[in-house]
């Protein structure tokens, strides 16, 4: 006859399965010593075993246990490794898990924190992952779920683009080193012929712009030796990652592979924080000889036979006054913007196009984002409770739009037909220009005068507002366009085109541009730049314009479409305000 709560000992599995009347899933390991059978009321970290109420009630009354860390029925681990109970049965749940923790490394990793994205052992439990304090797992209750997984399939992808990219690096400083170790020897083909003009005793001055090179190149050769190392080492501990991982889901080792994955995922975050901060083509430059002419005059004022000058590629890739795009532009053709739930007549101060017949313009005055079909005239609109400046496409249905009387970013969904608010970012300023690129968003402040580089969360990068010399860098700047690596901003009250890289580093300027307003970014780098009533075309660094249409009636704020080769035109003419309803389209030819 059995006895209640009592059971004879006997060998049975790691993982016990649903038994008679008096077997339970789970049970107190202690109890189970003494062939007792009671259920398990709560855990002991410190201990890794599950208590029924009187052991679990009576855990903290002895001095070696006292300050054990306890979990109670609700968060307790949900399976039960018997091994230590009996010996006789290896271990099917936690054999696996061998990892020693990073911070107690006596303790294996055997939990983990969902809170903090962790892998943690026991002592981390109780010190600092504690369940009223954090959503915790044991790793056996949750890692079944991880083979054949998306998010093992994602870090495996991660890891390949992230492989890519360092041998890309590598591969591009390699081709950059040696293009600027070339233009260094033509640099010093140069120097020999102009020498041969001048004095012989030039000689040391000649060997001081020989050190200079020779200092260059070394530090070129430096530069390219760190990366291809750091490359390598980040390569051979991706690709270790990447095997151990695959090894570990075709064996369906699934706590091993649990544990891999959050290390594989940990490890590509850190290369990519190491992979940013490797130097770039940028760091490499190609050099000319310039020789100093008053040398031949009066050779004992001067202390230098040259200077070798930097020479970026991409000005030498781009002839001068040339253009990769049409400069023709076709008579326009009039989109009217208004419509008849309209206060006022309109004022598009931003303009932006997601398709080839879908613009969204800024309407300031009636305080609304509009999208316009250009074929058919439709116009969508979404009423705002403050006046809007301007709107670009963050995703391929989301639009972020300024708003700067309120100091807020205003993120607006958009469909075939359809305009609706989304989430809203508070900034600190007002807020003009806008520009999105690769998860960036750049935009321009009227007041405070600066630009700010911040991601979609509102979680400010960097900040830009004084120049060199400590004054305001900016005056009226309120539009800005950008590509891959640059931002372009125009500053009516400087007269002038701003270019930043996306480190907030101040690359050109372009001065002596009056009145000007919209500027958008074409597919090659060029820029369209609306100056007085003109129209131009820039080149990427703004030395070179060249007017494609003239006598505008008072253009304000553009977009370019380059599918369909259009440029959308908006309207501010003060003295007739009902003219600026009209959104001028030009095809170029």
């Amino acid at each position: 006859m059995a006895v209640p709560g009592k059971k004879a000992s006997q060998k049975f599995s790691t993982t016990l399965s649903q038994g008679g009347a008096e077997d339970f899933d789970i049970f107190c390991e202690i109890c189970d010593r003494d062939d007792i059978r009671l259920p398990a009321f709560g855990y002991c970290v410190d201990c890794e075993e599950h208590l029924c109420h009187t052991c679990f009630n009576n855990h903290r009354r002895p001095k070696p246990s006292r300050h054990h860390q306890l979990l109670d029925k609700e968060h307790m681990p949900q399976k039960q490794n018997l091994y230590k109970s009996s010996k006789s049965a290896p271990s099917a749940l936690t054999d696996d898990l061998t990892k020693p923790c990073t911070k107690h490394t006596k303790k294996v990793i055997k939990f983990y924190c969902r809170d903090h994205n962790a892998l943690i052992c026991s002592v981390c439990v109780t010190l600092e992952h504690t369940p009223t304090s954090c959503h915790v797992d044991y790793i056996p209750d949750i890692s079944g779920q991880i083979v054949d997984s998306s998010e093992l399939r994602k870090t495996l992808k991660d890891i390949n683009i992230l492989t890519d990219k360092c041998s890309l690096i590598s591969k591009d400083l390699q081709q950059r080193v040696v293009l600027s170790t070339t233009s260094l020897q033509d640099a010093l083909t140069e120097i020999e012929k102009f020498r041969k003009e001048i004095n012989p005793s030039l000689d040391e001055l000649k060997k001081n712009v020989r050190d200079t090179a020779a200092t260059i190149q070394s530090d070129n050769n430096e530069k390219l030796k760190t990366t291809e190392t750091t490359c390598d080492v980040i390569n051979k501990s991706l690709q270790a990652s990447a095997d151990t991982l695959k090894y570990l889901n075709s064996n369906k080792k699934t706590d091993q592979l649990f544990v891999e994955l959050k290390i594989a995922q940990q490890l590509i975050q850190n290369n990519e924080k190491t992979t940013s901060q490797l130097p770039t083509v940028n760091d490499f430059d190609v050099y000319i000889f310039e020789p100093n002419q008053a040398i031949k005059n009066v050779l004992q004022d001067e202390n230098s036979l040259g200077i070798l000058s930097n020479q970026k590629l991409e000005q030498s890739a781009k002839p001068k006054n040339q253009f990769a795009v049409a400069i023709k532009m076709s008579s326009p053709r009039n989109i009217n913007a208004s419509t008849s739930s309209d206060k006022w007549d309109c004022y598009i101060t931003g303009l932006t196009v997601s398709s080839p017949n879908k613009i969204f313009a800024a309407d300031y005055f009636n305080k609304s984002v509009k999208m316009i079909d250009i074929i058919n005239g439709v116009i969508t609109k979404l009423q705002l409770d403050s006046y809007p400046w301007d709107v670009t496409i963050v995703s391929g249905d989301s639009l972020a739009v300024t708003i700067p009387g309120s100091e807020t970013i205003q993120f607006i969904s958009f469909s075939q037909d359809s305009l609706s608010l989304k989430n809203k970012l508070t900034v600190d300023g007002q807020c003009n220009g806008i520009s999105y690129h690769q998860g960036k968003m750049a935009v321009i402040f009227k007041c405070p005068a600066k630009l700010q580089i911040m991601d979609l969360k509102g979680n400010t990068e960097i900040t830009v507002d004084t120049d060199f010399s400590g004054g305001s860098i900016f005056r009226v700047a309120r539009f800005v366009t950008t590509n891959y690596d640059s931002i372009y901003i125009s500053d009516n009250g400087k007269a002038m085109i701003t270019r930043f890289n996306w480190q907030g580093q101040l690359m050109e300027r372009r001065a002596g541009i009056s009145s000007v307003r919209g500027i958008t970014m074409l597919k090659d780098g060029s820029l369209l730049v609306i100056s007085n009533k003109n129209i131009y075309i820039a080149s990427h660094d703004c030395k070179y314009m060249k007017t494609i249409s003239e006598d505008v009636d008072d253009p304000f704020a553009l977009c370019w479409c380059a599918e369909t080769r259009t440029l959308c035109v908006s309207r501010c003419k003060y003295d007739s305000v009902e003219m600026n309803n009209d959104i001028k389209m030009y095809k170029m030819m």
